[in-house]
């Protein structure tokens, strides 16, 4: 069967006129902020007490967007006798946002969870040098990184939280049985 002349015509007008009834859902980005998705990849925010400086990050990145300077510093012998220890301290940290891909590797390999996601994404510059950010920038962003999930209900406690309170509970009743066999004492004479 041959098609009607001008019916696809009055298809696509019935289209545009069904959209042009409805409401806009165009929010004006400046004036109304976006509600983004709690795992938003925006930029990466440093942890700085964290880093040990082991440079994995660094060498993991494909685009070699992260730049890592230390020094190693001498701490004196914890008890008398002991050895010196040397230790690296960071100097400067920069991730170059240029060049960064925001494939999230250096996030993934750091053992010491010191870099984060976070959904900050208001840091254009009018140059591109300047998007080669230090520490400190990036320390500022660490605060707006989101608290982690909560676990499920159903799941089971870790091992690192159910140790720390059984070794919580045998110190609460190591320090409970000495105060008790003190009172049978003082009761007796």
């Amino acid at each position: 069967m041959a098609p009607i002349p001008g019916s696809g015509l009055a298809k696509g007008l019935a289209v545009t006129l069904r959209t042009m009834t409805k409401k806009t859902v165009t929010e004006q980005y400046p004036d109304a902020q976006p509600d983004l998705p709690p795992r938003t990849r925006g930029v990466i925010g440093l942890f700085e007490e964290n880093c040990t400086v082991c440079m994995l990050c660094a060498r993991e990145c494909p685009d070699w967007c992260i730049y890592i300077d230390s020094h190693k510093e001498t701490v004196p012998a914890a008890t008398p006798g002991g050895r010196e220890r040397s230790r690296n301290v960071l100097d400067r940290f920069a991730i170059d946002f240029s060049l960064c891909m925001y494939c999230g590797i250096c996030i993934e390999v750091c053992p010491f969870d010191a870099l984060f996601w976070s959904p900050e994404f208001e840091y254009a510059e009018t140059d591109i040098r300047d998007l080669t950010h230090e520490r400190d920038k990036l320390r500022e962003w660490m605060w707006t990184v989101p608290a982690p999930p909560a676990l499920d209900p159903g799941a089971e406690e870790p091992k690192e939280i159910a140790t720390a309170r059984k070794t919580a509970e045998k110190l609460a009743a190591a320090q409970a049985e000495p105060t008790a066999p003190g009172d049978a004492q003082g009761e007796e004479s």
